[in-house]
């Protein structure tokens, strides 16, 4: 494509109060033709400042086409698809409120989008503290580290552009979803997940573009990663059921950490002898945890031990209790009970 296409910039948002004035701003910033560049923002009826954020910028960013859409379904799916739907652009750019974005995001996404004849490309995340807390920067590095998140390449980079089954975000062709569906609204997490997940099914193409960086603002409490990271196992299992494959032992790992922690203990109450094994498995985790939290805190030259212990701790947890709540109601047909979930963003 020699013309630079029509692109719609979506962006779902929920009381996003202190990070949607930063996130607009840099998309403000792109280095691509604004007359080629429209915003649609769905706001899921925000309960704080964020509309009157959002409805301040746009009265004062009159040259740039935004639009601002209710989401009365509150959650990011239905938040996409009415974006989406709403948008005219021939390329649609996902967006997140909680990150910001270089100002090449959109023009270097688009290029390597038809360049490398692809249906979704996207960048790599640096996660970054949400403020100057040792909590919040040992929950930032917890997120970038192997034993938090595993070995996504979005999350630990790449050193060249890589097909991938997903990518954070994301720059699809608008053809993608007249072909593929919308994203799907039973899942309040993991939807770009089973999309991209639809996408590979399809046989359509998934691009890591690793000199693109998104900077993204992790949580700022351990009460709000423990719901994030809950509901991200507990969605994890019908992402995969929809999908009809079969989960990578990544996905389980924390599944098993916590059967092990609840059956373990009571198998080794009940059978002496396992409680040995039991013991020395808890011993070994702990101290795998301490190890690397140590050597973490060594290489930021801060005392963020014992709070790098508990952010891995809690990533494990919750997300392998998210799952086995979400594989329980999964099994049982109970499908309501994955919606009952309380949201957060």
């Amino acid at each position: 494509m020699t013309e630079q296409p029509f692109v719609s910039v979506v962006l779902p948002i929920r009381n996003e109060e202190k990070y949607i004035a930063a996130t607009l701003t840099t998309v403000l910033e792109q280095d691509y033709p604004k007359e080629k560049l429209e915003i649609i923002i769905a706001d899921g009826m925000s309960t704080d400042n964020t509309r009157q954020v959002v409805e301040q910028f746009i009265s004062e960013k009159s040259g740039l086409k935004i639009e601002l859409v209710d989401n009365p379904e509150l959650t990011v799916p239905f938040g996409l698809n009415r974006s989406i739907t709403s948008s005219t652009g021939d390329v649609i750019v996902r967006m997140d409120a909680h990150s910001v974005y270089p100002s090449n995001y959109i023009s270097r996404l688009v290029k390597a989008l038809f360049a490398l004849n692809a249906d979704n490309v996207g960048g790599v995340v640096d996660t970054v503290p949400a403020n100057d807390k040792v909590k919040s920067k040992a929950i930032a590095i917890a997120l970038s580290h192997p034993l938090g998140v595993g070995n996504s390449y979005f999350r630990i980079g790449s050193d060249k552009i890589k097909e991938v089954d997903t990518v954070p975000f994301g720059c699809f062709r608008r053809e993608v979803f007249q072909k593929n569906g919308m994203f799907d609204e039973d899942l309040v997490r993991n939807q770009d997940d089973e999309f991209n997940g639809r996408m590979k099914n399809a046989g359509m193409k998934i691009l890591l573009i690793p000199d693109v960086v998104v900077k993204y603002f992790a949580r700022d409490s351990f009460s709000k990663l423990y719901k994030m990271y809950f509901q991200y196992g507990l969605y994890k299992p019908l992402a995969g059921y929809k999908l009809g494959g079969i989960p990578t032992v990544r996905q389980l790992i924390p599944f098993f950490f916590v059967l092990f922690l609840f059956g373990g203990l009571l198998l080794s109450l009940l059978l002496k002898p396992l409680f040995y094994v039991y013991f020395v498995g808890v011993l070994t985790y702990l101290t795998l945890l301490v190890g690397i939290s140590i050597k973490l805190s060594f290489k930021h030259k801060q005392p963020l031990m014992f709070h790098l212990v508990w952010s891995f701790f809690i990533l494990h947890f919750s997300y392998g209790v998210g799952y086995l709540r979400g594989l329980t109601a999964l099994v049982l047909g109970q499908k309501g009970r994955f919606r009952k979930s309380s949201l957060s963003r």
